[in-house]
């Protein structure tokens, strides 16, 4: 807008310097060559302005807005960084900070820092909220990440015995996720109605006598050797060079409540949900580029969530 005012001033400044001159005499003549240069230079600065005009035609008027995003390496952040091509084009910029745990990316989009985080799922959200009295709204679903059971020490679920041990990640919803697969698979059996808030104390049934691991769940991928098996989330099994059609031993189905309910959004603030550039953003990952981008990379890792 600046340019295009810079633009108008200068043009009027020209035009009164023409009147202003061709009212200082009646005798002034104008040739044919000057009036040829005249309007090659009104046709110019016209051309100018529409084509900046044109160019600012964008986010907000012509003003490039930022976006600040806080995102987990892998696959949030390199699936936003597809985004952020498309996202120029249409006037914002995207800007991206990875992070490596779960608590920072929430901390810092209540504050104001940041617009909104990709990393997590509804059901963390949720709890993160109620635990730490953030006020996180889901702005949009991406993609889901089918949890799976990876081998450790050991690379069969026949080959479970007494004693041995599986890790897991230890924040609430994610442990409960964990569990949940370990009982599809007949390893333990839970209480009934645990669910999604299911912990160690509520395995009713442990035949094996297996021991639960419980880490953080950037961790659990960095003791594959000292455990039987271990159960990743998605983003840190792609992170420690697993696939899930090939590397893992049981995990999550597509068709599976777990998927539907651990879809990962993109949260920001309370109020900000309707806000035009999270509705670019949101708009931008659920198109048809990034899901080709989802469907093409992550080999069943990662799927786009409809």
């Amino acid at each position: 807008m600046k340019k295009k005012l810079v633009a108008l001033l200068t043009a009027g400044v020209l035009v009164t310097g023409v009147l202003t001159g061709c009212g200082g005499s009646n005798t002034v003549e104008t040739t044919k060559e000057e009036t040829t240069e005249a309007d090659e230079t009104e046709a110019s600065e016209t051309e100018e302005e529409t084509t900046e005009e044109a160019s600012e035609d964008t986010a907000d008027n012509g003003e490039t807005v930022t976006i600040k995003i806080a995102a987990s390496p892998t696959p949030h952040a390199e699936i936003l960084n597809q985004a952020k091509v498309i996202l120029a084009d249409k006037g914002y910029d995207l800007e991206i900070t990875e992070f490596e745990d779960y608590v920072q990316p929430n901390e810092v989009v209540e504050s104001g820092e940041y617009d909104a985080n990709y990393f997590q799922h509804i059901p963390y959200l949720d709890s993160f909220n109620e635990e730490k009295g953030t006020h996180l709204v889901n702005a949009g679903g991406i993609h889901y990440e089918p949890f799976g059971i990876y081998p450790g020490t050991k690379t069969s679920l026949d080959d479970i015995e007494d004693g041995d041990s599986i890790a897991v990640p230890n924040d609430t919803t994610n442990e409960a996720r964990a569990l949940l697969l370990l009982q599809d698979n007949g390893i333990i059996t839970l209480k009934e109605g645990a669910g999604l808030t299911a912990t160690v104390n509520d395995i009713e049934e442990n035949p094996h006598n297996i021991n639960i691991v419980e880490l953080e769940a950037a961790q659990v991928a960095r003791v594959v050797s000292e455990n039987a098996y271990v159960v990743l989330n998605g983003n840190y099994a792609l992170e420690a060079g697993y696939s899930v059609g090939k590397d893992a031993l049981a995990y999550e189905q597509n068709d599976s409540e777990a998927a539907k309910t651990y879809v990962n959004v993109i949260a920001v603030k309370e109020g900000n949900e309707n806000n035009d550039a999270i509705k670019a953003l949101v708009e931008v990952l659920k198109s048809d580029e990034i899901k080709d981008y989802i469907n093409n990379t992550y080999d069943g890792a990662v799927v786009p969530f409809e």
